[in-house]
């Protein structure tokens, strides 16, 4: 038997339980039916039917968000040392289930398992690194001053709304929910309809390692109906959110009458820019990977190659001999470098930019093609002879497709890589250390990486600039989100209190 057919038979007794019976919210530790009946969800691959989903709407979300307003007293006051142990064998479940969240994700979304067997171990990573911090999350500081004894310290916000994506679903979730768990809040979590399998998932992790009912509630449904009401609800004190620019503001605006906390982690058009004095091997390499590895649909991908002249040609010629080269298939085959696109809707989107591009003038230099009658697989795609005012440049297509222009100064270099609404990441390839510092202190990006693809590292900050989002996660960042900074001040003697309306 090969490994994809191995995959496919693992897989196939995972689904078994789902396809049986669906998959229900879950609330107050409960799985109950979603009040306006199920939905569909299909896998990208063979456009295939997985199972039946519990369909949310404000009804179900006013449910969770009293079963976390309920619970979150006893798990904001829990000793920090148990909401540690809970968190670390969270994370425990996760690595003895990180094969069945692997294949799972690979067949709800079409991301290939040559990344996503690494995406169960990431958010592994992510709830052992957030309770390694629980202890020390809410301490503060003393600030010492002529007549005050001034400390400081952070207490969990509340209740919190999570509104995840379908492109590497497991790993946000993670990525969002285990700081704020570590912070003390409850969460009510939505995650998107098109890859709820994963986030079942988790929620039944989480409660095998005892996480209490109620702490953790998973709402499946639409964003314009159970999503809406969960960024409306007044229990809710807060909302991290991941996805495109435009669904960011329109959380903000329904957010604003209850006076919302609001983390959005949005879209981007990410530059990067190889100058003829880097190393062309390694830079070429690392342009490939951000661009074609998780099918192109990532918020950091970089879609912008900007490639000095002095080597465009040579550059360009052997990125289309290694993008001609790179394997499209099966996810859940091991040799597949690119799986299919999420859903119909998407596929359309990004495949209509094939035209876009022949329109406004630029040259198709590799794939630009759809590639089978089954499922959503695309060619990936590297435009060419374009120029920043294209819409190929300016709009993010979240697909494996490349778009190159060509600079021929370090000025011009910066100025477009700024000629965008986007700011969330930019690279930058010089073996120059000079510009290396002038360029990235000007390049308007939230995250830089000098003569590195995006490397993560959790105590960094990570967020975007403009219409790439507001607000960082990762490391204590996350802890400000997710808890209220108070201040308490204590007098230190018997100083002066100006008198009004006395006598003397």
């Amino acid at each position: 038997m090969t490994a994809l057919n191995d995959n496919i038979s693992k897989l196939s007794k995972l689904l078994a339980r789902f396809q049986e019976a669906g998959i229900q919210n879950r609330i107050a530790g409960e799985d109950r039916p979603g009040s306006a009946g199920t939905f569909q969800s299909t896998s990208p691959v063979d456009k295939s039917m997985i199972c039946d989903v519990a369909r949310g709407t404000d009804v179900d979300i006013d449910a969770a968000a009293e079963a976390a307003k309920i619970a979150f007293p006893a798990w904001r006051d829990m000793p920090a040392t148990e909401r540690k142990k809970i968190l670390l064998r969270v994370a425990e479940g996760i690595e003895a289930r990180a094969e069945e969240i692997a294949l799972c994700e690979c067949w709800d979304t079409g991301q290939t398992l040559k990344f996503m067997s690494k995406a169960a171990l990431r958010g592994a990573e992510n709830f052992r690194y957030f309770a390694d911090q629980v202890v020390q999350a809410r301490d503060g500081q003393h600030l010492q001053s002529p007549t005050l004894m001034n400390i400081t310290t952070r207490k969990p916000i509340g209740p919190v709304g999570v509104i995840t994506p379908w492109n590497t679903p497991f790993m946000l979730s993670t990525w969002k929910i285990a700081p704020a768990l570590a912070a003390g809040c409850t969460v009510v979590h939505k995650p998107a309809e098109d890859s709820p399998l994963t986030a079942r998932l988790l929620v039944e992790i989480a409660e095998e390692a005892g996480l209490p009912p109620g702490v953790l509630n998973t709402v499946n449904g639409f964003g314009h109906d159970a999503g809406k009401r969960l960024t409306e609800h007044p229990a809710i004190k807060a909302i991290a959110f991941v996805g495109e620019s435009r669904t960011g503001s329109i959380i903000t605006k329904q957010g604003a009458d209850t006076l919302k906390r609001m983390h959005l982690e949005l879209g981007g058009k990410n530059p990067v820019i190889v100058f003829d004095d880097a190393d062309l091997d390694r830079a070429l390499d690392a342009v490939i990977f951000m661009i074609f590895s998780i099918n192109g649909e990532r918020c950091t991908s970089s879609s912008r190659l900007l490639v000095q002249d002095t080597i465009r040609a040579e550059f360009e010629a052997r990125l289309v001999e290694r993008i001609n080269t790179i394997k499209v298939g099966h996810p859940l085959d091991p040799a597949s470098e690119i799986g299919p696109l999420i859903s119909e809707e998407h596929y359309n989107k990004v495949t209509s930019y094939f035209d876009i591009a022949v329109e406004d003038g630029a040259t198709i230099a590799a794939g630009g093609t759809k590639l089978g009658d089954e499922g959503y697989f695309v060619r990936p795609t590297l435009f060419t002879e374009a120029n920043n005012k294209m819409r190929i440049a300016q709009e993010e297509i979240f697909g494996p497709v490349l778009t190159s222009i060509p600079f021929s100064t370090e000025e011009e270099a910066l100025e477009l890589a700024n000629d965008t609404q986007y700011g969330l990441t930019g690279y930058l390839w010089t073996s120059d250390l000079t510009r290396a510092l002038r360029f990235t202190d000007q390049l308007e990006a939230g995250m830089i990486w000098v003569n590195s693809e995006n490397v993560r590292h959790l105590p960094t900050p990570f967020g975007g600039v403009k219409a790439s989002g507001i607000g960082r996660d990762g490391g204590d960042w996350s802890f400000d989100f997710y808890m209220e900074q108070k201040h308490i001040g204590f007098a230190t003697g018997q100083h002066k209190i100006t008198r009004l309306g006395a006598s003397t």
